[in-house]
């Protein structure tokens, strides 16, 4: 299972997984990145509201609202915001694919969401600090509504410019492209194993010929 729509829609577009379970599994994934907002918020309600003096604020010093969803910082722009989500969601699915490329040395199987972990730290830790690399609509529109409704007001929602669709789009439009690199620039070029076999068979024969 996934739990991010930008992965699951490039395993829908590019024939990983069927198209009629694609609202079923967006529907899951906004659910539950809603309910471990309301979870988180629920544990720490006394200190989120001490921190502030009792404020829930999205910008400024002593802004909470970063806990639950990404904002960007005040110098970038709105062309750099949408190719960070771009670029950091191309790499996460062009990695994901490979993982799971059955003609490739792939991960050992039950070690898939260790190395998809580690995959996601790395990303965050070169690609965050522009954004918060959120790489994934339901981890950020999902908490996002949820503080909206939970006392930080709708300016979460125009805070940023209104930062808040980049994270959305950006991610699906970034994984159909990481998808379609490794596809076409990789996974196309794959031997085939009926071929290669074919192959060693014709050299073997013709070294026994070379012998005889």
């Amino acid at each position: 299972g996934h739990i991010n729509p930008a992965v699951t829609f490039a395993m829908c577009l590019y024939g990983r997984m069927k198209w009629y379970k694609f609202p079923f599994y967006i529907g899951a994934q906004f659910l539950g990145a809603f309910i471990g907002a309301a979870t988180l918020f629920g544990i720490y309600y006394d200190a989120i509201r001490c921190f502030a003096e009792g404020k829930l604020l999205v910008t400024g010093e002593n802004a909470t609202a970063q806990i639950f969803a990404t904002y960007p910082v005040k110098y970038l722009t709105v062309a750099n915001e949408f190719a960070d989500q771009v670029v950091s969601s191309s790499f996460l699915l062009l990695v994901v694919f490979a993982i799971f490329d059955e003609k490739n040395w792939r991960v050992p199987k039950g070690l898939e969401p260790v190395v998809i972990g580690l995959l996601i730290l790395v990303l965050s830790c070169s690609l965050g600090m522009n954004t918060g690399c959120a790489m994934n609509p339901a981890r950020d529109l999902s908490p996002r509504l949820f503080t909206a409704l939970a006392g930080w007001g709708f300016e979460v929602f125009t805070a940023g410019s209104h930062f808040w669709w980049i994270p959305v789009v950006g991610p699906f439009l970034g994984g159909a492209i990481g998808g379609f690199i490794y596809i076409y620039g990789i996974e196309i070029h794959h031997a085939d194993p009926e071929t290669e076999d074919k192959m060693e068979q014709v050299e073997e024969k013709h070294e026994l010929s070379v012998i005889m």
